[in-house]
């Protein structure tokens, strides 16, 4: 790919217009950006209807809408990045897309299709540019929701839904090293349930855990399966990987696991890197004699794990720059930022 020269680029970010914000302080917390996308789901038409981009402001509900009685509700996560030149990539959202389908079947909801949900994020990002961050210092963190927001006391599906996209500028969600403990007392998801979708309702059950592991001095904790508590399933916001050799395995997303885009995304790299990649049940004892563990998710990336600590066993692994964690990260954040040419059509530039 051909680049700007050090004067072109300099004129470019001249020409740029960027929010007061102090990128290099950005955390993964919500700085309020100055436009949302809302449109709202036609019952009588069945489908949504024209979005529109509004200031960024609360939103009305009703006391007994399903969000809130029933938390029929899904929500997405996406990133947009600067790019040496001042343009603006966005990632994969088509699958971001795909993955709402999935989860709004599931919970009996209409849902945006393919080219709704991209247009809409598109129109939410290009609203807020100026709080894209500059190359290199975060991105803009995308949140889609999709909400029933009709009334109902019974318990039933809403009639009424609200798809509603904003957005906030964020920079590295752990600074940290990744000390992660396995839980086996509570579980994160059962088969037969909502784990493989992005439903609201899977995360509020892991604060308890996660502030419990926390107060302990570890950054996240590890779910285990909820038949044989056994088996290695993901952690409170994250996909795992184990690596053995030539051979990297990650739990199958099989319903009880959710299907990161991250985590498909490093899958294919790793594949095109020569390594045997697998999907399947991952005991715990396996964890413990991995040469290396990375984790990922879209507020993530890709991040090694320092430690897992299980029953009072603490188990450390290889961090730093040599390590295939560090490598996958490199490759992946240089294609989402525009450094590394995209030869597998991830990115979608927008105007």
């Amino acid at each position: 790919m051909g680049s700007l020269s050090k004067q072109d680029q300099v004129e470019c970010r001249q020409k740029a217009e960027y929010a007061n914000v102090d990128w290099d302080e950005l955390g993964f917390s919500l700085t309020k950006t100055d436009y949302m996308y809302v449109m709202n789901f036609n019952p009588d038409q069945g489908k949504f209807s024209q979005g529109t981009i509004t200031p960024f402001a609360n939103i009305q509900l009703c006391p007994s809408s399903g969000i809130l009685n029933y938390a029929q509700g899904l929500f997405e996560g996406l990133k947009a990045y600067r790019k040496e030149d001042e343009g603006i990539l966005l990632f994969r959202p088509e699958e971001n897309a795909l993955r709402m389908n999935m989860g709004a079947d599931r919970m009996c909801m209409p849902s945006p299709t393919v080219e709704q949900f991209v247009d809409a994020v598109k129109k939410t990002v290009l609203a807020n540019k100026r709080w894209v961050p500059p190359h290199g210092r975060g991105s803009l963190y995308i949140r889609p929701l999709l909400m029933g927001t009709g009334p109902n006391l019974g318990v039933k599906p809403a009639s009424e839904y609200t798809f509603l996209v904003y957005a906030s500028p964020v920079g590295s969600y752990n600074n940290g090293e990744l000390n992660l403990l396995i839980e086996d007392k509570f579980h994160r998801a059962t088969p037969g349930g909502t784990g493989g979708i992005k439903a609201v309702t899977n995360y509020s059950p892991v604060y308890k855990p996660l502030t419990q592991a926390k107060a302990k001095g570890f950054s996240d904790v590890l779910f285990l399966d909820a038949l044989s508590g056994s088996h290695i399933e993901e952690g409170s916001a994250c996909n795992i990987f184990i690596l053995k050799g030539n051979v990297i395995s990650t739990p199958t997303a099989d319903g009880t696991i959710l299907p990161g885009i991250t985590r498909k995304s490093i899958m294919e790299l790793a594949s095109g890197f020569g390594y045997q990649v697998e999907e399947r049940a991952l005991p715990i004892e396996e964890v413990f004699d991995a040469g290396e563990v990375f984790c990922t998710g879209t507020a993530m990336v890709v991040k090694s794990v320092a430690s897992i600590t299980y029953r009072g066993k603490r188990i450390e692994y290889k961090t730093g720059a040599d390590t295939l964690a560090e490598k996958l990260h490199a490759t992946l954040t240089g294609i989402q930022t525009g450094l590394n040419e995209d030869k597998l059509g991830w990115t979608m530039a927008i105007h």
